[in-house]
């Protein structure tokens, strides 16, 4: 069985906080702010609040300048063609790996009900809760790939990714492909055949990863 998520630390409520500001357009990209600043806005003292930063700076998603503060990362285009392709490579191998582990229905629990999440939040056209769903469904397929380098590699890219989903999140149609595309690597997991549920999400990450491009630059976001 696989083991229950840990409780979240002071540190990691600090950078999911500073996060989502992030991703909300709250701190802009090419910002800057003071620690003592972001600390008072979450209502935290500064040490988890440096830690978090340290955290967000592997992620990608900001710059930390010695005695300066932090400086909100900017992405180009080109930035984000690089970061797909690396996720994709990986989140493919995971789906690979999870396929061929054997898993039961109860260890592939969490999985569905990321998905059926994301059918309830479409058929409300709630794309926020959607989003999160998402999330949970990407996070879950590569702690099923019981790879920790790649679910590393995977934790310090993703959120890029997530940023800029954020920005286009309701300018795009509603994503009822990529729903579809879930519940075929679901489906394949489940059925144990390695070479479907790895290309098959493979598929659907370079299709993600298209729409995303041409969003971009239809609404001429070539940086963000």
């Amino acid at each position: 069985m696989l083991e229950a998520p840990k409780p979240k630390t002071i540190t990691t409520q600090a950078m999911e906080k500073i996060r989502q500001l992030i991703f909300d357009g709250e701190l802009a990209a090419g910002s800057d702010h003071l620690e003592s600043e972001l600390a008072d806005r979450l209502g935290m003292s500064r040490t988890p609040v440096r830690e978090a930063t340290l955290m967000l700076a592997q992620q990608g998603l900001l710059e930390v300048r010695p005695r300066k503060g932090v400086r909100i990362s900017t992405l180009s285009l080109k930035d984000m063609g690089e970061i797909y392709s690396v996720l994709t490579e990986l989140e493919s191998l995971a789906a690979e790996e999870a396929a061929s582990s054997g898993y039961s229905d109860e260890d592939l629990k969490a999985l569905k009900q990321s998905i059926e999440a994301m059918e309830t939040a479409l058929e409300r056209e709630d794309r926020e809760a959607w989003a999160h769903a998402d999330d949970a469904f990407h996070d879950e397929l590569v702690r099923l790939g019981g790879n920790s380098r790649v679910e590393s590699i995977v934790s310090m890219m993703a959120n890029q990714v997530r940023r800029a989903r954020a920005m286009t999140l309701y300018i795009r149609p509603l994503p009822l492909k990529s729903n579809e595309d879930h519940r075929a690597v679901y489906d394949a997991i489940k059925e144990g055949d390695s070479d479907k549920a790895r290309d098959r999400h493979r598929s659907h990450r370079q299709h993600a990863r298209e729409v995303l491009i041409d969003l971009l630059k239809k609404h001429k976001l070539f940086h963000i």
